[in-house]
């Protein structure tokens, strides 16, 4: 008999589990982060993301253009627009410049996390992005900063396909939906801050000055990808032994190139549940994207509504941060599954699409904002829920793809095509309250689309191992990371 009772340990995995989590080597010490501490440091970083967007959009730091009147006077213009002399037609390219980055680099970035640690990927994309935003300050022409911003999105696509995962690998198990509300109640609350931001800077000192701002906010968080022990994302396992290496990258025994990436695509490709959660998304974010870019314009014309861009913001920063959160947790109330997540999304946006449309119906502009307040308000109750499913219905492995491709594709066949097709439309009827009628009848698809998921036989993935080497260990309900 062994005294030491090693022996009996040999033929015993659950003492052998205990003995190997007790034992503190330098390599398996925990990271600094905690759950909270994670959620809290990628909610900062969305919001400097969407701070800067919003900056760029704000009259302090985008400026106009320089004009002349009849008697030969003339004023000089301000910000980017006045000091590149930027066409409107220039001016709306540069607001949108950095989703061409954002497109074409989200795919890549979530490919390469199968053969380089994710988390040292959102330290190389925030690199990136604080290299970029500097060099927008430092720009000279329309071509410069039209690259800069291009470069921004390359920087953010990294974070887009990482950051969620991550979020989802390390809330609590009865509030992964809450968490995912909370990081992406972030997004009008940056925008707003953006606006802020950019007429306060913008009064007072040079437009440039608002970008070195961004970079400063943003350099902790860059260098913070680097030096800290890097986190390994679920389904993603260091290496061959289920350890973590010593060092920053982390090469997978898997095959990886353009084969690779296209055998996954395909995997996202078939799966109905994937799909029709994107389809839904797509018409969604088709309506919520023209309405962020001709909501002002529309109000001002349908309601003779003073500040109608100051009114809009208030509203949908409002509704955002209320509506976002509230999703979040009624589906965490409701038991977080993919079949409930459906019927949240199609259950309020349907509920939302009607106070929305009947908003435009009145002439009253106080009926009006009363009614599209509470419509945006069950709208936005779909962000929490719509990425639980894109994170849930996947292999592990394959959610920083799925992020990726849900992010192109919104983009690509939602918000970018509808604010001109809109605007085409409007050419046509001449008519404001017609076109955002017709706009606002694009959420009723979108609920109709989702509620199809209800009734597809999802199944939760979440703790399906998708790689031979995956480490086991980190399929159990508590986070990967412990609280201090």
């Amino acid at each position: 008999m062994d005294v030491d009772g090693e022996g009996d340990r040999g033929q015993n995995p659950r003492i052998m589990e205990r003995d190997s989590d007790s034992i503190k080597d330098p390599i398996s010490e925990p990271s600094w982060f905690t759950p909270k501490k994670l959620l809290f440091v990628f909610c900062v970083v969305n919001l400097i993301n969407y701070i800067d967007r919003g900056a760029i959009a704000s009259n302090g730091i985008n400026g106009s253009r320089g004009s002349c009147t009849s008697s030969g006077t003339c004023s000089s213009g301000s910000g980017i627009q006045g000091d590149f002399n930027l066409s409107n037609f220039e001016d709306g390219v540069l607001s949108s410049a950095f989703m061409v980055g954002l497109l074409v680099a989200s795919p890549i970035f979530a490919s390469l996390a199968k053969s380089v640690n994710p988390f040292r990927l959102i330290g190389v994309g925030l690199s990136i992005w604080t290299l970029a935003v500097i060099g927008c300050g430092l720009s000279f022409d329309f071509w410069s900063i039209t690259i800069c911003r291009m470069f921004v999105g390359v920087g953010e696509a990294s974070f887009v396909s990482l950051a969620a995962p991550f979020i989802d690998d390390n809330a609590p198990h009865d509030q992964k939906s809450a968490w995912l509300a909370v990081f992406y109640m972030c997004i009008p609350t940056g925008y707003a801050f953006g606006y802020v931001y950019g007429g306060v800077v913008g009064s007072v000192l040079p437009w440039r000055a608002a970008f070195w701002g961004e970079a400063i906010l943003m350099l902790p968080f860059a260098v913070l990808g680097f030096v800290i022990k890097p986190l390994h994302l679920k389904g993603f396992a260091p290496d061959d032994t289920g350890k973590p290496r010593t060092d920053n990258l982390n090469v997978l025994p898997v095959g990886y190139g353009f084969s690779a990436v296209m055998k996954d695509l395909k995997l996202l490709l078939v799966d109905k549940v994937y799909v029709t959660n994107i389809l839904g998304y797509i018409a969604y974010n088709f309506v919520l994207g023209a309405y962020s870019y001709w909501g002002p314009k529309a109000g001002y014309n349908i309601y003779k509504m003073e500040n109608a861009d100051m009114i809009f913001g208030g509203v949908t920063v409002v509704c955002g941060i209320v509506g976002t959160l509230s999703g979040g947790v009624i589906l965490d109330y409701m038991d977080a599954t993919i079949s409930n997540a459906f019927k949240v999304l199609s259950v309020s946006t349907f509920i939302g699409a009607i106070f929305c449309f009947a908003a435009f119906c009145f002439k009253s502009m106080y009926a009006f904002l009363a009614l599209f307040a509470v419509g945006e308000l069950l709208v936005f109750a779909t962000q929490g829920p719509v990425n639980f499913i894109v994170l849930h219905c996947v292999k592990p492995s394959l959610r920083p793809l799925a992020m990726a491709m849900s992010t192109v594709s919104i983009h690509i066949f939602g918000d970018v095509p509808s604010s001109p097709l809109v605007g085409v439309l409007q050419d046509y009827v001449n008519n404001w309250r017609v076109t955002s009628l017709v706009l606002t009848f694009g959420l009723f698809p979108a609920a109709a689309i989702w509620s199809i998921g209800i009734f597809l036989n999802s199944v939760d993935r979440y703790n399906e191992d998708s790689e031979p080497d995956a480490v086991t260990r980190e399929s159990t309900a508590a986070p990967l990371l412990q609280e201090a």
